[in-house]
């Protein structure tokens, strides 16, 4: 039903040049502070995309966001302390 996502940091000198990237993904997050933004594209095309992204003059580097390979359920196999702590 829905495609799978990959999610790439973009570092980037124009910050005004950089507006343009929401044509090659989904534009998450801009930071005018650390000049990088978040984009979310395709999987099946993301390597084409991110070729084609390092070529723009303003683009400096471009990194995987591996967000979504972080393990979210955890396990707690430490005792509840707190019934020790009552009033």
């Amino acid at each position: 039903m829905f495609a799978e996502r990959i999610g790439y940091i973009v570092w980037f000198s124009d910050w005004k040049a950089a507006r343009a990237l929401d044509k090659y993904g989904s534009l998450h997050y801009m930071s005018r502070k650390m000049n990088y933004a978040v984009l979310y594209m395709d999987a099946d095309t993301s390597e084409d995309t991110v070729r084609n992204m390092q070529r723009l003059p303003y683009v400096r580097k471009i990194e995987r966001s591996f967000r979504g390979e972080i393990k979210t359920e955890y396990e707690s196999n430490v005792p509840d302390k707190t019934r020790f702590y009552g009033l």
